[in-house]
């Protein structure tokens, strides 16, 4: 089983679920507490009262002034995680002070590093522009899947899967019986999975969303960067048309799904999911339908792959697997976070 690497950023959370009040979630089996101050910054410190261990989610626990309060015994944080204040005392003892994490909120995304603080390198984490460009319009949500982070990256680096599982939605026919191509970027460390149709039936959702119908050109060009960001390039456009030379594209639309992928246990993941569109930009009834169906699909999967995880949790070591060429971009986003797990050490497996 591929365990969770450490020394990494992950996608806590959106910009938009985190204001000035108490937010928890649990990353990589670490509870962590986030609030934002009335300044605007993102703080990330550990949820739990270093004096019993209560959450500092749970109420009575209060917001003071930009300082959590303990809803047990009246430990008080500010955003650092220094303790200013316990009860019955003036000293405050030297280890009173919560975990902090190193966080970056960029591209509408809340990232925190799980690991080593030393390495935590913000220049590391990969970008999604488009996600907070006023050029794009994205449609957002997080759906928990009570299944290992491992098998949503399976699922996602094979999109073979649509002809059979989204079918009515995303899935037509030639996704599955179009050949890939895959290209492994070892130095930038990023797998790229390429699927170009160049005649292909228009599925509903790209036929409600555009507006085209009948046969279309369409193109998904993958991007996975191990172990959290997943970007699926997707161009629809009228049989035919090909981009410009100079890299312009005006028949096409254009459409950035995104996927982090943040394990909460070993055995279940906040699955976050956003599309972008370049295209109707103001048109609130096209991004109702995105947002509706793309739920639907995400759901779709959600149930598959819990199914998928009871087998597999089951299984005896060493259960025969088999792989076919739709499987190499998966396979070789598996041998990269097992590279990763095999330099880091990975978060225990936890009952």
């Amino acid at each position: 089983m591929i365990g969770i690497p450490r020394d990494q950023w992950y996608v806590a959370a959106y910009s938009s679920e985190i204001g000035q009040e108490l937010f928890s979630r649990t990353i990589c089996s670490e509870p962590i507490l986030f609030w934002r101050t009335r300044s605007g910054q993102v703080t990330a410190v550990s949820d739990r009262c270093v004096h019993r261990r209560f959450p500092l989610s749970q109420s009575p626990s209060r917001l003071v002034d930009d300082q959590v309060v303990c809803g047990y015994h009246g430990f008080t944080y500010g955003p650092d995680g220094k303790c200013t204040a316990v009860p019955g005392q003036t000293r405050i003892p030297r280890t009173a002070r919560l975990q902090p994490y190193p966080l970056v909120e960029q591209d509408s995304l809340v990232w925190v590093f799980i690991g080593d603080p030393a390495k935590a390198d913000a220049a590391s984490i990969p970008r999604a522009p488009y996600l907070d460009s006023p050029g794009y319009t994205t449609v957002a949500g997080m759906e928990p899947l009570k299944a290992r982070f491992s098998l949503l990256v399976d699922n996602l680096l094979d999109l073979s899967h649509e002809t059979y599982l989204h079918g009515g939605y995303i899935g037509t026919p030639e996704v599955a019986a179009t050949p890939i191509t895959t290209e492994v970027d070892e130095d930038a460390g990023v797998v790229h999975v390429s699927r170009h149709m160049d005649d292909a039936e228009c599925p509903p959702f790209y036929a409600k969303s555009t507006g085209l119908q009948g046969r279309i050109s369409r193109w998904q060009d993958i991007e996975y960067t191990p172990p959290c960001l997943y970007k699926l390039h997707s161009r629809i456009a009228p049989v035919g048309s090909v981009p410009n030379p100079d890299g312009s594209d005006p028949d096409a639309f254009h459409v950035e799904v995104v996927y982090a992928i943040t394990p909460e246990t070993e055995h279940s993941t906040h699955d976050f999911w956003a599309v972008a569109r370049d295209f109707a930009l103001d048109d609130q009834e096209v991004s109702d339908f995105l947002a509706e169906n793309n739920r639907t699909v995400v759901l779709q999967d959600v149930t598959a792959l819990e199914i998928l995880e009871r087998v597999v949790a089951t299984e005896p070591e060493g259960y025969q697997e088999l792989s076919i060429n739709i499987d190499t971009g998966g396979l070789a986003a598996r041998r990269m976070l097992k590279r990763i797990g095999a330099q880091q050490q990975s978060v225990p497996a936890r009952s």
